[in-house]
């Protein structure tokens, strides 16, 4: 942690960043609720910093360089990831990582990445 970090402001609310959302055929309603409920869940644990969401779709695996170069940077900051499975199955998780399903909501398709 970098010693100007203690001088920033804490940030009223979390963000969200999204990654392959336009191409993960959800329907806008959907993706709506679930960025509600991710929001929600981030507010009731107390979190106010940054987030990240992959809409991942096995079906037509949209994993680029870039989604996992922020995902990495992310990892190392210590910010949430989290991947809303849109096909059949989850992408393979970082070494020493796995994705826990958030049993929490209903979809059963979201997962938060975690240290093994």
């Amino acid at each position: 942690m970098k010693i100007f970090d203690f001088f920033k402001p804490k940030p009223a609310q979390p963000t969200i960043e999204s990654y392959g959302q336009a191409s993960s055929g959800v329907e806008q309603e959907q993706i709506q609720s679930l960025m509600e409920w991710l929001f929600s869940s981030l507010l009731n644990a107390g979190y106010y910093g940054k987030s990240h969401l992959i809409w991942y779709n096995s079906d037509n695996d949209n994993s680029n360089t870039s989604v996992e170069r922020e995902i990495n940077k992310a990892m190392r900051q210590g910010e949430p990831v989290f991947l809303y499975r849109c096909g059949g199955r989850v992408s393979l998780a970082p070494n020493g990582y796995y994705w826990r399903m958030m049993d929490e909501h209903p979809s059963m398709r979201i997962y938060q990445l975690e240290v093994k």
